[in-house]
């Protein structure tokens, strides 16, 4: 059964979407739980609901994230419709009037393993050192000047390796990680794909 607030609610979304405008507008304006998807980052979140970058300290400082480049898959938080932030707990669920962004049945296929994984990934140490870090570090210099944050089409972050490779988690342990593997497993050495860079201008 719809409560008299939800048909009111239901209406103005179908109202709005009717007459073309977008139905993220209005969630705006509603009390909101927000699902972290994959490629989310707390900027873009910020963009979601304040068009700008305003709420990206706000979300940091109260769901306690130490790093605002590290957000998970799955992880939920709770916008007020006053713009007000709060960390998703069920104390808070249960009082606010929320809309989910996601179905349980997404957020068990795609948090699951993303999450793991995201979280699997925030500690790597590269075995690399010596000529092989050294090299390391003149390839992440060329491909993006030391920036994990650094896109080029479809090549992300420091070592600039494709997307695809990364499977959707950015950090800075991932993309280390997957840029071992990488060079591993193609060229045998960071060595040789320095000398593969040199010769060809990329590796």
């Amino acid at each position: 059964m719809i409560s008299k607030k939800n048909f009111a609610k239901v209406s103005a979304t179908l109202g709005a979407v009717a007459l073309g405008v977008s139905a993220t507008a209005t969630a705006a304006n509603a009390d909101t739980i927000y699902t972290v998807q994959s490629g989310d980052t707390l900027s873009g979140i910020s963009y979601k609901f304040a068009k700008d970058n305003s709420m990206v300290n706000d979300l940091a400082k109260k769901n306690n994230i130490q790093d605002i480049n590290k957000i998970y898959v799955g992880q939920k938080l709770i916008i007020k419709s006053d713009g007000e932030i709060q960390e998703y707990n069920a104390q808070n669920a249960a009082n606010a009037n929320v809309a989910d962004n996601n179905t349980q049945a997404t957020q068990q296929q795609a948090a699951q393993p993303q999450q793991a994984q995201s979280q699997a990934s925030q500690s790597y140490t590269s075995n690399a050192s010596g000529s092989e870090a050294a090299a390391k570090a003149w390839i992440a210099a060329h491909e993006s000047g030391g920036n994990y944050g650094a896109t080029n089409g479809q090549y992300i972050g420091k070592y600039q390796l494709s997307a695809s490779y990364l499977n959707g988690d950015y950090s800075a342990a991932n993309q280390e990680r997957v840029a071992d593997q990488y060079v591993a497993s193609r060229y045998g050495s960071w060595q040789n794909a320095q000398a593969h860079w040199q010769a060809n201008g990329w590796y």
